[in-house]
């Protein structure tokens, strides 16, 4: 990758950065105040990695 394209994509990340940070701090004070769903996340993944294994099991 050449230098010039280094910096453009670096600019760019700087400028998400700055354009996202102003939502950050009021949205991580939302999360902390929300419901905690941890089987919402747990069920789905377990489903997979049984399915995965299942697929090792019957190769």
């Amino acid at each position: 990758m050449e230098t010039w394209e280094k910096l453009v994509v670096g600019a760019l990340a700087l400028l998400v950065l700055f354009w996202f940070f102003p939502g950050i701090k009021p949205m991580m004070a939302k999360s902390k105040a929300a419901r905690q769903d941890w089987p919402g996340l747990l069920i789905p993944i377990g489903l997979v990695v049984v399915f995965v294994l299942f697929l090792i099991a019957s190769v």
